[in-house]
């Protein structure tokens, strides 16, 4: 399968799973650069994880701008934006989660620092892709 019907059938997809979410959730991007947007509660990952495996067979750092994601692909490039306070990061998807059904993202201590979540616990985020990673993982 070629790489630009790869791309199209994950774009097809997260479309499709986005009509399953409520609309406050979630939308179709409108600007120049954004492929997809979502917004919903943002957590941290504690420091127990330090060094653990990822889903995506990484070593977990908390010095890195990483983050979990329940669907989008390994190596997906997101901005996350704290709706608080402004300010942004940008992440890749390398683990799977978060398992509290309310949240949308886990990021690790740097990318929870740079937009001023640690304080907090949980901020309420908008996600913007930026760049798909590879849809086979």
């Amino acid at each position: 399968m070629s790489r630009l019907a790869l791309r199209t059938l994950a774009v097809t997809l997260s479309i499709l799973f986005l009509g399953c979410l409520p609309a406050s959730r979630a939308a179709v991007a409108s600007r120049p650069g954004m492929l997809l947007v979502q917004e919903g509660d943002a957590s941290y990952y504690a420091d127990a994880f330090e060094g653990r495996r990822t889903a995506s067979g990484e070593t977990f750092s908390q010095t890195e701008r990483t983050a979990a994601h329940r669907t989008y692909p390994f190596g997906t490039i997101l901005r996350v934006t704290n709706l608080k306070s402004g300010q942004s990061t940008e992440v890749r998807v390398n683990d799977r989660g978060p398992f509290k059904e309310t949240r949308v993202l886990d990021l690790s201590r740097r990318a929870a620092e740079e937009i001023g979540l640690t304080r907090d616990g949980v901020a309420r985020v908008r996600i913007e892709v930026l760049a798909w990673g590879d849809p086979g993982s």
